[in-house]
């Protein structure tokens, strides 16, 4: 899925072989079932499905589809899994990338036409049959989502091979369970932009300000404009896509992170919130009892804006 990912655990040494099989094998069916990445995928080759086609999903795939449809739904399509069309015209999906010589970003024409395809509320779902109907040239990109469920299938995983004591984290997305052999638990911090995505004055204003959370059972994912992203006269464009006027966000927030049982809703939301900003996202936090921090600059500065669950949780 073009990332990486890790697990810190507390275990036998005689045990990790078998248990990075296993992790191994949790990650490969969700690349197998959701990667936009792999031309043989049952995501792609819905993708590239016949018009009014119905396809009959593996449970996985239904679950997390059914997820993304659910924010998709309480954002106002703030997030929206059908936007890759979107995601790919911009450079930042398995197509021509921003990075190639001859990637330029999408005009007026290009733009209407991603929009066109677009829309989670074109989906027909049969929940008995686990089946979903292609329209018609709309291309769902999971990738917003998928990366935080694989974080839960290797979480679920651990538990059930009587594991207890583990971090594991896709892409930068966590999940902690249990506590350390010295009794504390997975601490991790909240993730802020990288350094040299700052101006100076920024990197001397953030030193130190940093929120830390204990992953007892928590998971944490963080979507930012600092990681993915190009300039173009003296624009940075952010991979973060606005799927309701198909243009990289511009509201000023540098990150948004989320902290959630479930590290799949942590993922997504994490999207949603920073698509829909500081103000309107924290309100709709606030209003769905999500734990969201939200990074934006201001005047030289990156500011901090907690929502009340996450402000409760972290007293």
């Amino acid at each position: 899925m073009g990332t990486t990912w890790s697990v810190k655990l507390v275990v036998d040494a005689g045990k990790l072989p078998d248990l990075q099989q296993a992790i191994q094998a949790e990650l490969d069916l969700v690349v197998a079932q959701m990667s936009t990445w792999e031309p043989s995928s049952n995501l792609s080759r819905f993708n590239a499905a016949a018009v009014g086609s119905w396809h009959a999903l593996p449970q996985e795939f239904f679950h997390v589809l059914q997820c993304a449809l659910q924010v998709a739904r309480e954002s106002g399509g703030a997030y929206d899994p059908t936007a890759g069309a979107l995601v790919n015209a911009w450079g930042f999906g398995p197509t021509q990338g921003y990075g190639d010589a001859r990637f330029s970003a999408p005009d007026e024409t290009q733009l209407a036409s991603a929009l066109a395809v677009c829309g989670w509320q074109n989906l027909d779902i049969e929940e008995s049959t686990r089946r979903v109907r292609q329209p018609g040239g709309v291309y769902v990109d999971l990738s917003a989502i998928a990366k935080g469920f694989g974080v839960d299938q290797v979480a679920r995983r651990l538990l059930r091979l009587g594991v207890n004591s583990f971090l594991v984290e896709v892409g930068g997305e966590l999940r902690g369970e249990g506590v350390k052999p010295d009794g504390q638990p997975w601490w991790v911090a909240l993730e802020q932009p990288l350094p040299d995505a700052l101006s100076p004055a920024m990197q001397a204003a953030s030193e130190g300000n940093e929120t830390a959370a204990a992953l007892y059972g928590w998971s944490i994912a963080t979507s930012g404009d600092y990681r993915r992203y190009f300039e173009s006269n003296r624009r940075r464009y952010s991979h973060t896509i606005d799927p309701r006027n198909g243009r990289p966000i511009s509201n000023g927030l540098a990150a948004v992170t989320v902290l959630h049982r479930e590290c799949m809703a942590a993922d997504a939301w994490s999207t949603a919130l920073g698509v829909l900003g500081a103000e309107e996202g924290c309100a709709l936090a606030n209003r769905l009892g999500l734990c969201a921090l939200f990074v934006r600059r201001e005047h030289g500065r990156l500011v901090e804006t907690l929502s009340a669950p996450l402000a409760a949780l972290l007293e």
